[in-house]
């Protein structure tokens, strides 16, 4: 189990105000309004592995040596965004997030404009950008939801230049030499299709993969400490069966199931119901009814990924499927078979 409590020292040069961050900085003239970095107080559990390997691409071991920018993957509510910020407090840095969207634009991701007081223009710098700034470090929660208009703003940021370029507020904005950035991303269909010259920027790739029994537990009793007995073992056993059978529920789901659970026994105090009762109902309220009986689930899943995609003879690994010599390309239609479905020509009374 690593324990993170960080506190969150000024890192930058602009001024600090009350409370430990920098309220607004003057870049080229233009003032900005920062962001605000985001608090943690709580436990990365388990997996201590795939935090070391975070921490050791932001790590800088040379004058001339440049942080990475890595990409964390896992399935939703597995902890990514947890896994970053933690590394953040271990450093001793503020920690900004953005939440990634289809509909990001590049002003939303460095500087947007807002109408102030007496119709002035008020410059807000994003979380990433006040990253930047105050030397923080920055998450890019599920990135692949973005567009790649919105990547390129980011281009000259994850390589060495380090720096983006604000058309709205028409300044130059360099990051810190103690900024850090990670980008999350869920393991399902994206909304865009991240382009290859920023997929080769956002290196090494990092997976997070479910965790342990022992490890479950302890996240959930971390969590929920006021869940316990038997609604509690029932949820890690319940968990620990659909990771074996590759079912994506996560600690996440299990959170939930236990929430609900605990709320529907303390409305029958008087009358209490069976705790399996209840925790059945709150796996199918949570989760579908599907979700109680995991192997029938995960049976009928993998049938659907089958059929999505038609089985490749021995030919289409190395022919194309309209190539003639495919052995496994469908017959050509013959002289006697002019509609290529298979049944030859009858003969017209008239031949």
């Amino acid at each position: 189990m690593q324990s993170s409590k960080p506190t969150s020292p000024a890192r930058a040069a602009a001024p600090a105000a009350a409370g430990g961050a920098a309220q607004t900085v003057a870049i080229q003239g233009v003032t900005l309004a920062l962001a605000h970095p985001q608090p943690f107080t709580g436990q990365w559990i388990g997996q201590e592995e795939v935090l070391t390997q975070l921490l050791a691409c932001w790590l800088v071991t040379d004058k001339d040596d440049l942080p990475l920018t890595p990409r964390v993957l896992g399935v939703p509510g597995i902890g990514k965004t947890t896994l970053a910020t933690a590394a953040g407090a271990l450093r001793k840095q503020e920690v900004y997030i953005y939440q990634c969207t289809a509909d990001t634009r590049p002003e939303d991701l460095l500087v947007t404009p807002v109408l102030a007081e007496k119709g002035t223009i008020a410059y807000h710098a994003s979380p990433l950008v006040t990253a930047m700034i105050r030397g923080g470090a920055c998450v890019l929660d599920e990135g692949n939801r973005m567009n790649e208009k919105s990547w390129a703003s980011l281009a000259p940021l994850l390589d060495h230049r380090r720096f983006v370029e604000s058309i709205i507020a028409g300044i130059t904005v360099r990051a810190h030499p103690d900024f850090r950035c990670a980008v999350t991303m869920n393991e399902d269909d994206a909304t865009y299709e991240i382009p290859d010259y920023i997929l080769s920027r956002l290196q090494p790739t990092l997976k997070i993969g479910f965790p342990e029994r022992a490890d479950e537990m302890a996240i959930l009793k971390y969590h929920l400490p006021f869940a316990a007995g038997q609604i509690l073992d029932l949820t890690v056993d319940f968990l620990q069966q659909a990771h074996a059978l590759r079912l994506d529920f996560s600690p996440r789901d299990g959170m939930n199931i236990l929430k609900y659970a605990v709320k529907r026994l303390a409305q029958r105090k008087g009358h209490p119901l069976a705790e399996d009762k209840v925790w059945r109902e709150a796996v199918e309220r949570c989760l579908g009814e599907d979700a109680l009986d995991l192997k029938a689930l995960s049976e009928a899943r993998q049938r659907n990924l089958g059929s999505e995609v038609p089985p490749l003879g021995l030919g289409d690994f190395f022919l194309r499927p309209d190539d003639p010599l495919n052995p496994d390309a469908d017959e050509p239609p013959g002289p006697d078979d002019p509609d290529g479905d298979g049944r030859a020509e009858r003969p017209r009374d008239d031949d």
